[in-house]
């Protein structure tokens, strides 16, 4: 198996087992990587899913190339089929994740390993971590939705400047342009990641695929249309628990918080016998 899958609790950490080759993302690879996240997705019990590679060298340096010239040698048609469209797939599934998909980039993220990166909501980076879109060398441009999503992440111009000159940025460069949320030592990498997904996971189910659904929908729409995708996100989330439980929680404790302040022991009573004694 390319993919080796581990669970603590409510979270699953995939990684990416290939590292001999830089966890390249061959066919079978991709596969693989998309039947966990449809196991994980029809699991109510797991949470979040963290994303890594194995080894300490790489996340993944991208499409495995032998894989992707048999598919380019039999033209365009076999070429989108076979790579594009897979590669496209894989992409969107982790973008639109119902769980919160948190990367643990711990090494070089090249070509799709950094598309991986980008379709991500979260990513965490190891300090050694590498990031580039190195597609311009071998005379394409990113085939799994990199030309899209960096510029809309990054900026048009940032965005450009790794696309055309392939150049590798290090982990502070990512994390200042936004492409990961935070840098940290590498022996901290997967306990960042795991902080991460249970400040998450402390919230309703509902209310976390919402917040996800609302932002990956809505971020790109026009400003309208975002507040309606919204909207609808909120409405969905009005007949759950999450939305019963947290609205209980919060007015038991404003009640409590009513009664601490006007019982005799608390702050404002004690000033108050105070004044009293001191009128008399």
């Amino acid at each position: 198996m390319t993919i080796r899958s581990e669970r603590d609790r409510h979270v699953v950490t995939l990684t990416i087992d290939r590292e001999k080759k830089l966890n390249a993302l061959d066919y079978p690879t991709i596969d693989a990587l998309l039947a966990e996240l449809d196991r994980i997705d029809a699991d109510d019990t797991v949470r979040a899913v963290i994303l890594t590679g194995a080894g300490g060298r790489a996340f993944s340096a991208g499409a495995d190339i032998p894989s992707l010239a048999a598919s380019i040698a039999g033209g365009p048609e076999r070429a989108l089929r076979e790579f594009v469209r897979r590669g496209h797939t894989l992409t969107r599934r982790i973008e639109e994740f119902p769980k919160p998909v948190i990367v643990a980039v711990n090494g070089l993220a090249f070509g799709g390993g950094c598309e991986i990166t980008e379709a991500a909501p979260l990513a965490v980076a190891a300090e050694h971590a590498t990031f580039a879109k190195p597609e311009i060398t071998l005379g394409f441009p990113p085939p799994f939705g990199g030309s899209q999503r960096l510029p809309r992440h990054v900026g048009r111009k940032r965005g450009l400047e790794l696309i055309l000159t392939g150049d590798p940025i290090p982990a502070a460069r990512a994390a200042e342009i936004g492409l990961v949320n935070s840098v940290v030592p590498a022996d901290e990498l997967l306990d960042a990641a795991r902080n991460l997904a249970d400040r998450i996971i402390r919230h309703a189910p509902t209310a976390v695929a919402a917040c996800l659904r609302a932002v990956t929908r809505g971020i790109n729409l026009p400003i309208d249309e975002g507040l309606a995708v919204e909207a609808a996100a909120f409405a969905a989330t009005v007949p759950t628990d999450g939305v019963r439980d947290g609205i209980r929680r919060f007015l038991d404790r404003s009640s409590a918080g009513s009664s601490a302040d006007s019982s005799p022991g608390s702050p404002s009573g004690s000033s108050s016998g105070s004044s009293a004694r001191s009128a008399s």
